[in-house]
């Protein structure tokens, strides 16, 4: 019997983007179904979130990625430009942005067509793996292709159906934290919460309990 979890995502998140072609790759080659529940950033819902912060965590951030990517040879490299506009010095969040809204919604609606883990990984690989000016030319066209989707049509849905894929993501948001965490990347199987890029192995461990199987 084919398993199923939930995986909790953001595209603004790189521990998401070093995550998720490791989940991708677990489904391929397992009997498990993974589906997509993209979130907005805590850029969007608590805009403070970085003020807030040690002084050091961004730094630290910075570095400890870096070597997560190098570690499991993951390409990698500072989004250009940010899915977020922010001003790193001030760590201030700017009031528009036009880059989130579009790729969570189009995430959502790759999510409904079953293809949401595809859909990030190739659309991950863009922001997070050094590609310069990503939300330009064909670069998210052809990731929507390489996941066996349309970019026109996404876009298409993002934008007329905005409200209904908003009040799913508001959903996913609300279903995450009901399982018992607040960020991502968070896979979530049969209620209980795996967080981090570092807890795959552990939730791949857990599934093999439960029956998981090559396929």
């Amino acid at each position: 019997m084919t398993l199923t979890a939930d995986l909790f995502w953001s595209f603004r998140s790189p521990y998401s983007y070093l995550a998720v072609g490791r989940y991708r790759a677990l489904a391929a080659s397992h009997d498990v179904a993974i589906n997509l529940r993209p979130v907005y950033p805590l850029a969007v819902r608590q805009p403070d979130f970085f003020e807030r912060n040690h002084p050091n965590w961004l730094s630290y951030t910075m570095r400890d990625m870096i070597r997560v990517a190098q570690f499991h040879g993951i390409p990698f490299g500072p989004p250009r430009p940010d899915p977020i506009v922010q001003n790193i010095a001030t760590r201030e969040i700017a009031a528009e942005q036009p880059y989130i809204y579009r790729l969570t919604r189009m995430g959502q609606a790759a999510a409904r067509r079953g293809k949401g883990v595809p859909f990030a990984h190739e659309v991950g690989q863009m922001i997070w793996g050094g590609a310069q000016d990503w939300h330009l030319g064909g670069h998210l066209a052809d990731a929507a292709k390489r996941a066996g989707l349309d970019l026109a049509e996404l876009d298409a849905e993002a934008e007329g159906d905005a409200a209904a894929l908003d009040t799913e993501i508001a959903a996913n948001q609300v279903a995450l934290e009901i399982a018992g965490h607040w960020g991502v990347p968070t896979l979530v199987f049969e209620g209980e919460p795996f967080f981090g890029q570092d807890r795959i192995e552990m939730a791949k461990w857990r599934m093999e309990q439960k029956g998981l199987r090559p396929r």
